[in-house]
């Protein structure tokens, strides 16, 4: 048993996988995140192994916090843009410019020019490139032709996310033991360059957006975002827990370079080799997470995550040997590959999907800030008690959070859980089978339970339709003109053509047994369904077939089973 459920997960794995390369267009999209973020991780350990020659550790600290400020500031105002037109003309503008801010970053340092002029390049670019995440998480869901290969496409870019975590550093100590950094700047160039021109002239169908007479002011919509956040415990929970992993992964770029060359006497190149460990653990990790992803609970396997990214980081300030702390970066990427899972899923899940771009944009400006205050703060500490001292404090910072954090996200878990289960009530009614996953999630959220006891009537017919029901358990009779026409149970659902072509309810529903209903508001049903053009469309034509084979006033004959 044992040994078939773990092909079973391995052919789900490999159907992962192979549903993104099939489609041309989300292949595209796909290599497109892995060559800018290549690029970017190349580029990182060339910008700080620049930075430790011009002035050492702090000097490195300086460097990610100057790079991280702008970005901090600026990402919430901005990330509303991710939302405005066709969002891989978005992906294109910020590769090229990011690219070009590393060629001229390349010529600078070939030729001996001011470092300064370098890390303003750096910083300048760095504030539109914080959208490039954003607006590929938008992308995929447009790219994806039902909610599975969607839910395959985030696992793939995790992958490949954690595939340029290994392959930029590795290819950094790799030119840099054969080479000068101006090289390893030139070639991460050329890559963000190539992400963008595969996304160029992208083919799919953008969701329809809203017309507004005139667009709302960015400073207005970046407070919005910050009061989604204010109003859910648990989203601040989360976003709390990514601040503690990320302000250590600033302080992890200083101690790849001075644990690679002062603790364990690496060189220049041992950078390189440290982070390539890193990438390592986050590619094994990521493929662990493609065959868990079904089975298991985010908020523990997110909090076991954020204990994972700091503990071996202080096990290499007890343990400094080359062979160990290898290992220990090794650990420090599976983690990785679990965060990115889990917590961007807990982020998106826990999220209205109006204020969805919003609050992204407060991640990404608090992802910036812990940045750059861990890699500040990790040259000062160093410069101040040691480089083992300051391994061992900042290593412990998120072993200790994610204990303080377990029961909360346990609970956090029970209430996905019943989330889950109404999501599988939703996906049995055909009128929901083309829309994607987070459309659904939209709907299971604007579920409203109630009860009905057995003999009274939901609704008449005639009277204005206001909501739609789906049966969680019991059945119901549907009556046109007095006679029965249809029976329905668990899984069906009822109201949909009052609302659809807004007209008086053509049946009467009666409870045959006592009823346990959902119920959606008019408002979110038609949001959702209308909003996304292929349930739209399948949803115009299921009503208006069984408007076409039945009359409430017809003498004779009757609706087919569902119509009301």
């Amino acid at each position: 048993m044992g040994l078939r459920g773990s092909r079973a997960r391995l052919a789900d794995a490999f159907v992962v996988f192979a549903s993104t390369w099939r489609n041309v267009s989300l292949r595209r999209a796909q290599l497109s995140f892995f060559a800018m973020w290549g690029a970017e991780c190349a580029f990182t350990v060339a910008l700080s192994i620049v930075a430790y020659e011009a002035g050492g550790a702090l000097a490195v600290g300086l460097v990610g916090l100057i790079t991280m400020l702008p970005s901090a500031v600026l990402t919430p105002l901005l990330s509303p843009l991710a939302d405005r037109g066709r969002r891989e003309r978005v992906l294109v503008v910020v590769s090229m410019i990011r690219g070009a801010a590393m060629a001229a970053a390349a010529v600078i340092v070939a030729i001996g020019g001011p470092i300064a002029l370098v890390f303003v390049l750096v910083a300048a670019s760095a504030v539109p490139s914080t959208l490039f995440r954003p607006a590929h998480s938008a992308l995929l869901p447009t790219l994806s032709h039902t909610g599975h290969e969607l839910a395959g496409a985030n696992v793939v870019r995790g992958l490949l996310d954690s595939a340029a975590s290994l392959i930029g550093p590795l290819v950094a100590a790799v030119l840099l033991a054969f080479s000068e950094v101006a090289v390893l700047i030139a070639v991460a160039s050329a890559s963000a360059f190539a992400g963008g021109l595969l996304v160029v002239g992208l083919r799919y169908e953008a969701p329809p957006k809203e017309a507004s007479p005139r667009r709302p002011a960015l400073v207005a919509e970046a407070l919005e975002g910050l009061r989604a956040v204010g109003r859910r415990r648990d989203l601040q929970l989360i976003l709390g827990l990514v601040a503690a992993q990320t302000f250590t992964r600033g302080a992890l770029t200083v101690f790849s370079v001075v644990v690679a060359i002062e603790l364990l006497g690496m060189g220049e190149s041992g950078a390189g080799g440290l982070m390539a460990a890193f990438g390592v653990g986050a590619v094994i990790g990521s493929l662990a997470v493609s065959m868990l992803v079904s089975t298991w609970r985010l908020g523990g396997w997110f909090a076991i995550g954020v204990a994972v990214w700091g503990l071996p980081i202080a096990l290499i300030g007890v343990f400094p040997q080359q062979a160990t702390a290898l290992c220990l970066l090794a650990a420090v990427g599976v983690a990785n590959a679990l965060i990115d899972a889990a917590g961007f899923t807990l982020i998106g899940r826990l999220t209205p999907d109006a204020v969805m771009a919003r609050v992204f944009g407060v991640l990404e400006s608090l992802v910036a800030v812990s940045i750059g205050t861990g890699s500040i703060l990790a040259a000062a500490l160093i410069e101040w008690i040691g480089i083992a001292p300051t391994l061992i404090l900042i290593g412990s910072i998120c072993p200790l959070a994610a204990l303080a954090a377990w029961w909360p996200l346990r609970r956090l878990d029970r209430s996905v859980e019943v989330l889950d289960r109404e999501i599988g009530l939703l996906q049995q009614v055909p009128m929901f089978d083309p829309l994607p996953l987070p459309a659904i999630e939209q709907l299971a959220r604007g579920l409203e339970p109630m009860s009905v006891p057995g003999g009274q009537v939901v609704f008449s017919q005639g009277e204005p339709g206001d909501r739609y029901y789906v049966i969680e358990s019991g059945a119901a009779d549907v009556l046109g003109d007095g006679r029965v026409v249809a029976t329905l149970g668990p899984g069906d659902g009822f109201g949909e053509i009052a609302l659809l072509r807004r007209t008086p309810r053509t049946a009467t529903i009666v409870a045959r047994t006592p009823l346990d209903l959902q119920s959606l508001t008019s408002a979110r049903f038609i949001a959702v369904v209308l909003g996304f053009t292929p349930s739209a469309r399948a949803a115009e034509a299921s009503v208006a077939l069984e408007l076409d084979r039945f009359s409430p006033d017809e003498a004779a004959g009757g609706p087919p089973p569902g119509v009301r």
